[in-house]
């Protein structure tokens, strides 16, 4: 089971929200939005981001 998320991959998904760009949080396993207003933290499960909004939590506060 991978964890990690291919590079190349990774510059290609962004935010289904804002539409910004992810950034990989290797600890927590989630894509988390870099976009100011944003920052949904989408998780990673078998190395699948679950870019799904109802899926993801608010990292910031």
């Amino acid at each position: 089971m991978m964890n990690d998320i291919v590079p190349n991959v990774l510059e290609l998904l962004v935010c289904p929200r804002c539409h910004q760009q992810l950034t990989w949080a290797y600890e927590a396993s989630e894509l988390v939005c870099t976009g100011p207003a944003c920052g949904l933290a989408y998780p990673v499960r078998g190395g699948i981001p679950i870019l799904v909004e109802d899926e993801a939590r608010a990292a910031r506060a």
